[in-house]
C-alpha cells in the first residue's frame, strides 16, 4: 500500500519565520500551533508571511494547487451553508466552476 507523505509545513513555516520574518511570528503562531494544518491554513500562512503576489506568480501557483478529501468537503459544506451557486463558490476559493461541479458529483451522496 502506498503511503501518502506530506511535507511538515509547521517546521517549514517556523524556519522561514525565524530566519527571515521574525516580526510576523506573533500573527502566525495561532495557526502554526494547530494540531494539523489544512491546505487553507497553509495558504493563509503563506499570505500572512509573504503578502500578496503578482499576477504571473498567482497564475503559476493556481496550476499546482491540490486538495484532499477533507478540504473538498469543507468547500462543499461552505457552499451549502451559505446557499451559494457553483460560480459564487468558485470565485471565493479561486477555483473553476467546473471543478466545483465535478466535486459535487464525486462527493455528494444521493
Amino acid at each position: 500500500m502506498k503511503k501518502n507523505i506530506t511535507p511538515n509545513y509547521k517546521l517549514i513555516f517556523l524556519d522561514i519565520i525565524e530566519e527571515k520574518f521574525p516580526d510576523r511570528k506573533d500573527i502566525c503562531m495561532p495557526i502554526i500551533n494547530k494540531n494539523e494544518l489544512s491546505q487553507f491554513d497553509v495558504i493563509e500562512l503563506n499570505q500572512k508571511i509573504f503578502g500578496s503576489i503578482d499576477k504571473a506568480a498567482f497564475t503559476l501557483n493556481q496550476k499546482h494547487k491540490a486538495y484532499n478529501k477533507s478540504s473538498i468537503l469543507k468547500i462543499l459544506n461552505y457552499q451549502i451553508e451559505n446557499h451559494l451557486s457553483n460560480i459564487q463558490t468558485a470565485a471565493i476559493f479561486k477555483l473553476s466552476r467546473n471543478t466545483i461541479a465535478k466535486w459535487k458529483k464525486d462527493f455528494t451522496v444521493t
